[in-house]
């Protein structure tokens, strides 16, 4: 897939060490639930290949001149059985503060309802993470609740806001006509 500003594709087993990178920051991993601080690459690359049946994940590149193939980022989907489906996504500290998250984010969620069969988007982030907050109200996602989730960073769970987005007509329309 691919936007004004990014490519988002299949991960690769070459990924491994730029993921771990840039997720292994400490201001990255701490604001996600799943990865672990310190990271290392034996442990991304035990990531990409454990991957889940269902869960969707694209390295999102930086298009340019200057980078051919920069990854920048992840984002990704993990669909449930209720046809709905949880997204989450992380950008690389350099990268911050440009809207890429939103760009990406933003592709993905088109692609999961154009192309994935999704009803329904699911979301959630740290009450200690605004940043995260207003990507998601960019994204036209509502408030569905609180809850507590788990954070492999710091080894804790924390105060969690949740979030929904369903699949408006217009995506149903074009997922039937694809």
């Amino acid at each position: 897939m691919r936007t004004l500003r990014l490519t988002l594709r299949p991960l690769e087993l070459t990924d491994a060490p730029r993921i771990a990178a840039l997720g292994g920051d400490w201001d990255v991993a701490r604001m996600t639930g799943r990865i672990p601080y310190p990271y290392s690459s034996d442990a991304a690359l035990h990531w990409m290949t454990g991957l889940a049946d269902g869960e969707i994940v694209f390295g999102i590149d930086r298009n340019g001149a200057d980078s051919a193939k920069q990854l920048i980022g992840l984002c990704g989907y993990t669909r449930n059985a209720d046809g709905s489906a949880e997204i989450g996504y992380w950008i690389g500290r350099p990268y911050w503060g440009d809207g890429y998250a939103t760009e990406a984010a933003r592709a993905l969620i088109d692609y999961g309802f154009t192309k994935g069969a999704v009803k329904r988007f699911t979301c959630s982030h740290f009450t200690d993470n605004p940043a995260s907050a207003r990507v998601i109200a960019k994204l036209g996602f509502r408030a569905s609740g609180e809850c507590s989730g788990w954070c492999e960073a710091r080894q804790i769970s924390l105060p969690t806001l949740r979030y929904e987005r369903r699949r408006p007509w217009t995506s149903a329309i074009k997922a039937l006509a694809s």
